[in-house]
């Protein structure tokens, strides 16, 4: 007690003591606590008399009887449900600082899991009432995310601030350059058959391969809007509420991950071809989606999940079928081959590794997950092995790439 005093005397934190750091290393938690929301001082003096870090799970329930009507209902369910999912009899006063700051950690997942009890009440598809923000975000909380108690919290936690601004941005961004060309080509199907398509300084293009911006600017150009209108449909309606629920950091890193591995497959294994569209992050969105709902298939309680999840396939199906068709139709000015379709196989393959790991450790630091790491590493080394191929397999291979637009 007296050393939160001293502490509180000294203008420091009140909850940054010694039991705490002892806490957290034997929970094995590298959060740090919220300065944002600090609990009564004698809430903690009361439940945690001896500055254990440490409070029982007796007096828990009695603060959650005193204060429930403070929380959110939803909020107040995962509290009792962490309560009721430690069977050594006491809950760390990090973890419940943690929690109310909404910082959650593995051990309130393994809590909440392992608890003796299920989470009370009704589910949020049974709640009335609601806005259309409100129902907004519980259709997005039920289309994205597997277990009720992760619903809840959503709901209860999503603010609308920041909007889900990173997708809608760069959609914005791709339609202006496809208009900009469209007008400047006088053509907006197949745009690609224009001689002057392959001059803008976004496309990926061999010959330019020391460029290295194209590796990324190829998104905004598009074959023609048969093209823009395929992937843009699926960029809005996965990238949206994907961005919704585990924010722009997270799935601007899957698309852009997509992105670099599209252009980069194409330079290993289509050595002569040029790359645009998005469908390099876009289909790493979309992958990770779909193999996030197949291996949470029970949890996830999104309505027609298996005629959506086809209808998703068979967009993908026909949006990679065109991409093959036209790298194999006669191009309009040879030797310069049409675009190449291995960028839709990259972007696949991100989603499935890292795309996966990132949906699947929704509000959990990815930094602490073993596996973000391994799929991390191994991107990594691709990243470089392609670079490598780059600078020195087109030389040795004597690779006759076609000239520069």
């Amino acid at each position: 007690m007296s050393q939160i005093t001293e502490r509180l005397q000294a203008g420091e934190h009140p909850y940054s003591c010694p039991a705490l750091v002892r806490c957290k290393k034997e929970k094995k938690l590298t959060s740090s606590c919220n300065h944002s929301f600090a609990p009564p001082l004698y809430v903690h003096l009361q439940y945690d008399p001896k500055n254990s870090g440490f409070i029982s799970t007796e007096r828990f329930r009695d603060l959650l009887a005193t204060h429930g009507s403070e929380l959110d209902p939803h909020k107040l369910e995962v509290l009792l449900a962490l309560a009721d999912g430690n069977a050594d009899g006491k809950i760390c006063y990090q973890d419940f600082v943690n929690l109310m700051s909404n910082k959650r950690s593995n051990s309130f997942r393994r809590a909440i899991l392992q608890g003796s009890r299920q989470l009370k009440g009704c589910s949020l598809r049974d709640e009335v009432g609601l806005g259309l923000p409100q129902r907004l975000v519980r259709h997005v909380a039920y289309e994205t995310l597997p277990r009720e108690v992760d619903r809840k919290w959503y709901f209860d936690s999503y603010t609308y601030c920041p909007p889900p601004w990173l997708i809608l941005a760069i959609t914005i961004a791709e339609v202006a350059v496809f208009m900009y060309y469209g007008i400047q080509l006088d053509r907006l199907v197949l745009q690609v058959s224009s001689p002057s398509f392959l001059k803008s300084p976004l496309p990926y293009h061999p010959q330019l391969r020391a460029q290295a911006w194209r590796y990324f600017s190829y998104v905004f150009m598009h074959t023609g809007i048969e093209h823009l209108s395929l992937n843009m449909a699926m960029q809005l309606l996965v990238g949206v509420p994907l961005e919704m629920v585990h924010g722009a950091l997270r799935i601007g890193l899957v698309y852009v991950c997509g992105v670099l591995a599209g252009s980069l497959a194409v330079s290993v294994t289509d050595m002569t071809a040029p790359v645009v569209g998005s469908s390099g992050g876009v289909y790493a969105l979309v992958s990770a989606h779909l193999a996030n709902v197949v291996m949470n298939w029970s949890g996830m309680k999104c309505q027609f999940k298996l005629f959506r999840m086809a209808m998703a396939l068979v967009c993908m199906s026909v949006e990679f079928g065109r991409a093959v068709w036209l790298r194999f139709y006669p191009p309009a000015f040879p030797p310069c081959p049409n675009p190449s379709f291995v960028a839709h196989l990259g972007g696949v393959a991100v989603g499935l590794t890292l795309g996966v790991v990132v949906l699947q450790n929704y509000e959990q630091r990815l930094q602490e997950q073993s596996l973000f790491w391994i799929f991390f590493c191994v991107y990594t080394l691709f990243v470089l092995c392609a670079v490598f191929w780059n600078i020195f397999a087109y030389s040795l291979l004597d690779v006759r790439i076609p000239p520069a637009p």
